[in-house]
């Protein structure tokens, strides 16, 4: 594994309707050891159109700090769980300070 591959992490961003939605979201991310960190900003504000119509709606927004292996199964617990039809599934790939990396390593379950 060279240093880059042993530094590259994945940020995923969502968002959910309410603080309740994103943490219960989060704490399943977290218990099936998808991501090492989920943060909750609250309180954004969310201007868009959906289905013809546009909309402004307040709205949490979820930072998944995950490895890149594991966004299939991101994606996969968005399908079953996200509260929404169509959920933002924003991907990064961030090069970490070597520790950080490593503690994300330390906490996200690889597959197989």
């Amino acid at each position: 594994m060279t240093a880059t591959e042993s530094e590259l992490i994945l940020s995923v961003t969502t968002t959910v309707g309410s603080l309740d939605a994103a943490r219960e979201l989060a704490r399943q991310i977290l218990a099936e050891k998808l991501a090492a960190c989920v943060q909750l900003d609250a309180e954004v504000t969310s201007l868009y159109r959906w289905k013809g119509k546009q909309h402004e709606d307040r709205e949490v927004r979820l930072v998944i700090k995950t490895l890149p292996a594991r966004e299939q199964a991101l994606r996969d617990l968005f399908g079953r769980l996200h509260p929404y039809e169509l959920p933002q599934f924003l991907c990064v790939a961030m090069r970490a300070s070597p520790a950080y990396a490593a503690w994300v390593r330390s906490e996200v379950t690889l597959p197989g």
